[in-house]
């Protein structure tokens, strides 16, 4: 008889909770989505009640929950790391010890308390698993390679910061890891604060500001800040960093070696910000390269699974992919910490990996959260005297794809809900990447965030290598490729130009989402993972001659990802979005009545 587990992550970043059935993970979904916090860090009870309500189950049918990290151990680092820096860290100590003797140590008995407070059931015996254990079953036992190498990179679990893991069946072994303070998360993380974004959420940022600048930095970081050794090992030269003293990730020190303090939050970028991104994020792709390479010898696979925060740096994928050390590459979608609840589900419930026989992965195209049914969203409209049109699928498509070769942005809201970071065209803003004004549209009058940022394309995955150089597919937008060669424009007297500078030249075919270095991150849409969306993209291709749209998360700056039918409206009717394609129903913004909310709802959502 298979064992049912509930998966649980939670109290540091990106809560999230998971049901896996055997070895099928029937759903999964994060905390943010339910709560309208993002990053929320807090119990995922919403996240646990929706996971369970999809898979038809109370607490009394789950056999084991599995939680996705040691408490204890985590404690014993942290304690450690306040007698090494004793006395400096001193009012950090007094900051965090009172928390950590209060209630963390009991972390486990927490969680029991507040499943039983769900009044779902009898809550199951839970066991606890390795930070690492379960970023490494994350990558591992959903991908579709019966064995591969796997590499888990992140800022710190309990003390593992990097792991090299050789997954066989139905088991993940370790067989190297780098521990605490050495860890490439936290050297990202470092340039992200200093660069004057937020830890644990704008290192994106510093990936997207990265091809503005010049990697002139890079031999300065190599010198003094991280000692890279030809077996793929690393470490970082702690003197230059604070986070081992209190909350804050860089000081004077660092400051004095990158020429003044750190940028103030929303302040002004330079041209110091581009090229500290650029150089960091070239350091970055060598120790991931060296870390492969040494993942390759050690196992001797010819496929590599990523998790861990690093793995959502999307450009080291793609340069991990034009390397050639492996045959291909495979990255959880949920690669943060909200993968760990997915990871510790599968172990526990220890099942066959079923999924191997289709020759894809188990992940369902990330799919897992909550899906909303034509009943229901009918529901909510008719409820709040909305105008709508209800289509027949192909009509739906058909009239979408028309509004989309015409420069119209629609919100596109079908089927379940992602798990992860990225919308993958089911709570998805499109646009016609031939349009060059898309980019400047999209972020500053429907996103309302920085204008450097790029967006990504999806692409019909029967025709990826004519847009593309990308050997293998990327469902999961989470590999940057290079436009390919007779996509890209040509214009003289453009190459003085620096810095933001760069956005007004257009450089191919698909300028929406080709980013100022000629990459972009790239979402192959299959037939069998997402039928709707595929014959969407199949019928803008037959209008427009162009297999390729601009797909962005449907949510404002600052926001999570929307996740019901009133969510959808509501940033529908607060941005420029033109149209919403919810279900089979199509609402056109000139149709709605006048949205009116009694204060800025800018103000209420914090900045990312």
């Amino acid at each position: 008889m298979s064992t049912t587990a509930l998966g649980i992550s939670s109290y540091y970043h990106d809560s999230a909770a998971a049901v896996v059935e055997g070895g099928h993970i029937v759903a999964a979904a994060q905390q943010e989505r339910f709560s309208r916090n993002r990053h929320d860090a807090g119990f995922p009870a919403l996240a646990v009640a929706s996971c369970l309500a999809e898979a038809g189950r109370k607490l009394d049918d789950v056999d084991v929950i599995a939680y996705y990290e040691d408490p204890r151990l985590k404690f014993s680092r942290v304690l450690a790391t306040y007698l090494a820096t004793a006395p400096r860290a001193w009012s950090s100590f007094r900051h965090s010890m009172p928390e950590w003797l209060g209630w963390k140590l009991r972390t486990l008995g927490v969680v029991r308390d507040e499943l039983a407070r769900l009044d779902l059931g009898a809550v199951p015996p839970i066991r606890r698993f390795r930070h690492h254990e379960s970023h490494a079953a994350s990558a591992f036992l959903p991908s579709p390679y019966e064995s591969a190498a796997v590499l888990c990179v992140d800022g710190v679990g309990e003390w593992a910061t990097t792991t090299l893991w050789h997954g066989r069946d139905r088991r993940v072994e370790p067989l190297r890891e780098l521990r605490f303070p050495h860890s490439l998360g936290l050297l990202y993380s470092a340039f992200t604060y200093f660069c004057g974004f937020k830890v644990d959420s704008g290192e994106y940022k510093l990936m997207g500001l990265a091809p503005y600048g010049r990697p002139v930095y890079a031999p300065l970081i190599r010198e003094k800040l991280v000692d890279i050794r030809p077996d793929g090992s690393f470490r970082l030269d702690t003197r230059y960093f604070e986070f081992l003293y209190g909350q804050v990730m860089t000081g004077r020190r660092f400051a004095e070696l990158f020429g003044g303090p750190r940028r103030e939050p929303e302040g002004p970028l330079t041209e110091r910000e581009f090229d500290l991104a650029a150089s960091v994020q070239l350091v970055t792709e060598e120790i991931m390269v060296n870390l492969a390479a040494a993942a390759r010898e050690h196992t001797g696979e010819r496929h590599l699974c990523l998790a861990g925060g690093v793995a959502l740096n999307c450009v080291a994928n793609g340069k991990l992919v034009e390397s050639g050390l492996f045959d291909e590459i495979w990255v959880q979608p949920a690669a943060g910490d909200a993968g760990g609840a997915l990871g510790a589900a599968l172990l526990a419930a220890n099942g066959p990996r079923a999924h191997l026989g289709s020759g894809g992965d188990g992940m369902q195209g990330a799919r897992l959260g909550p899906g909303y049914d034509d009943d229901r969203i009918q529901v909510y409209l008719d409820a709040q005297t909305l105008p709508y049109r209800r289509l027949a699928t192909d009509e739906l498509r058909s009239t979408v794809a028309g509004l989309l070769a015409d420069g119209k942005v629609v919100g596109w809201f079908q089927g379940r809900m992602e798990f992860g970071p990225r919308a993958l065209g089911g709570r998805s803003i499109l646009g016609d990447a031939r349009n060059a004004e898309m980019q400047s549209t999209m972020n500053l009058k429907i996103k309302f965030r920085e204008s450097f940022r790029p967006f990504a394309p999806i692409v019909l995955a029967g025709h990826t290598t004519e847009y593309f150089d990308l050997r293998q597919d990327s469902p999961y937008m989470l590999i940057v490729a290079q436009v390919a060669e007779r996509r890209r424009l040509r214009q003289a007297g453009t190459e003085h130009l620096r810095g933001l500078d760069l956005l007004r030249v257009r450089r191919s075919q698909i300028p929406a989402v080709t980013h100022v270095d000629h990459s972009a991150r790239v979402q192959t849409v299959a037939q069998d993972t997402d039928p709707h969306l595929h014959g969407l993209l199949t019928e803008f291709h037959a209008r427009t001659g162009c297999p390729v749209l601009v797909n962005t998360s449907f949510n404002v700056r600052g926001e999570p990802i929307v996740a019901t039918p009133e969510d959808a409206y509501r940033c529908f009717m607060r941005t420029d979005i033109d149209a919403l394609a919810i279900g089979s129903f199509l609402l056109l913004k000139s149709d709605q009545p006048p949205w009116h909310e009694d204060t800025d709802w800018r103000g209420r959502i914090p900045l990312d």
